[in-house]
């Protein structure tokens, strides 16, 4: 008895690591270990990889042009709404201890400055090349020193000034301040490199990124006025600054006019922004398919009721209303749980993945005052989001108003967001059999040693029992 109560409390030990081990693995990852090291190891030991398919890897630069067009692409974009880190980020971090971005995050936001920010022609200004070292550093105290050095070398030192509200300044006001310093030698340097872009590819190129840097201050004090409450200021800002460049679409400063209008209760004006940039033609975001959303259920939600829609149907402008939502939600199903509070937010990262809960959080983040502000919208989201499951039963596979819903978001949504968000995932995936399996080993074996322990001797004759029938199935086999 004492052995098999032993054997029994080992095997009930082990299997019940291997569970655990199993489930914290899926958690982090979406698979299961065990399956994974079957597919990769085992399964081209026993000749299997040469009749079945090659399952789908991660993407790398040596995938052929075939699997490069089967699989959808995970471009991150730069989040339009995007934070200021000293003024938001690190105020929060010193208020909970959390860190609010990822490294892959400020990677990629270090990689948008080298290029929004620096030329070939940097070596010709001390300043400049002093500031493409500090765009390159790890360390913030390192760099707001390298920008403080570059300001002593040439006080009209723009990306300088562009640092510093960025990082060193704690609050939007004094974000602002450097802004506007940064704003009247950007425009200086602007105007001396449109009178000599035409002379060289160098020159050209210095243009296009004093145009940048001009661009991105213009919107920077956009968004702080809009922080500040000086709504009007910053949609006039905002309109002009689409005029001058009209260009520049690829930077979605829409998204920003759309949020602020919003915010102004411009809803005819909102109206004009959507019928311009939600083209079939154009690229699609959250902002954009909730917001055509959010404007057609202003007209119903208010004297909506499920009661009276079941019993008498949905009007057009009801219909109108669902399919807007429908819509939506094909296009980024994680934003309804954030929208009707029932997941929690954080603060948005600095990019963002179309489709992903990334742009989830962002979206959320800046507009469920705005989907709150109308009586009934959240309401009637509440009572209609799921319903667009029902129209596309196997979104990885085939859309309805879209493209497949792309596989690979979780994987993306998991290096943008902090660690102590829970990622949310579409669609949900199913418990891998071996956690199932090793949950049912740990929990048999585990009662065979308590039986084992209260009922020795009636143990001791079963196992007996069992080991005779084999030895007699053996025999009769042979």
């Amino acid at each position: 008895p004492k052995f098999y109560f032993a054997l029994t409390v080992t095997s009930s030990f082990i299997s019940g690591l291997i569970f655990v081990f199993e489930w914290w693995h899926f958690r982090k990852y979406g698979t299961s270990f065990i399956e994974q090291v079957s597919v990769s190891h085992l399964r081209p030991l026993i000749g299997g990889a040469e009749n079945s398919p090659p399952a789908p890897a991660a993407f790398s630069a040596g995938e052929n042009e075939t699997s490069r067009q089967n699989m959808p692409e995970c471009k991150v974009w730069r989040n339009p709404l995007n934070l200021f880190r000293g003024a938001e980020y690190s105020r929060y971090m010193w208020v909970t201890g959390k860190e609010p971005l990822t490294y892959y995050d400020m990677n990629l936001s270090a990689q948008d400055h080298q290029t929004f920010f620096t030329c070939d022609t940097d070596a010709l200004r001390p300043s400049d090349t002093v500031m493409q070292k500090a765009w390159r550093e790890r360390n913030p105290q390192a760099r707001i020193k390298a920008a403080y050095q570059a300001l002593e070398l040439n006080n009209d030192c723009a990306t300088a000034y562009v640092l510093l509200a960025e990082e060193e300044a704690t609050t939007i006001v004094d974000a602002e301040k450097y802004f506007k310093q940064a704003l009247k030698a950007g425009e200086i340097i602007y105007r001396k490199s449109q009178n000599c872009h035409s002379q060289s590819p160098q020159h050209e190129a210095q243009l296009r990124r004093d145009t940048n840097v001009l661009v991105y201050v213009k919107r920077r004090l956009a968004m702080c006025a809009r922080k500040l409450g000086r709504i009007r200021e910053a949609v006039k800002m905002m309109r002009d600054l689409m005029k001058e460049f009209p260009l520049l679409s690829m930077l979605n400063i829409h998204e920003n006019l759309l949020e602020a209008l919003l915010e102004l209760q411009a809803y005819a004006d909102v109206q004009a922004v959507l019928a311009k940039y939600d083209d079939i033609s154009l690229p699609k975001s959250a902002a954009i398919c909730y917001t055509a959303a959010l404007l057609k259920a202003r007209a119903v939600s208010e004297r909506f009721s499920p009661e009276t829609a079941s019993k008498r149907g949905l009007s057009t402008a009801e219909i109108n209303a669902v399919e807007a939502i429908h819509r939506a939600v094909e296009f980024n199903p994680h934003v309804p749980k954030y929208l009707l509070e029932m997941k929690s937010l954080v603060l948005p990262p600095e990019h963002i993945l179309k489709r992903g809960d990334s742009e989830a959080v962002a979206y959320a983040f800046f507009h469920l005052q705005h989907w709150k502000r109308i009586e009934g919208a959240l309401n009637l989201l509440h009572c209609t989001w799921e319903g667009t499951f029902r129209m596309i039963p196997y979104p990885l596979e085939k859309g309805h108003l879209f493209y497949p819903y792309p596989s690979c978001t979780e994987t993306a949504d998991r290096e943008l967001l902090p660690t102590f968000h829970e990622v949310s995932v579409y669609p949900q995936k199913e418990l891998p059999f071996f956690i199932h399996f090793t949950a049912g080993l740990c929990s048999f074996s585990a009662m065979l040693a308590l039986l084992t322990h209260q009922f020795p001797e009636l143990m001791v004759v079963f196992a007996k029992a069992v080991s005779t029938f084999n030895y007699r199935s053996c025999c009769d086999g042979c």
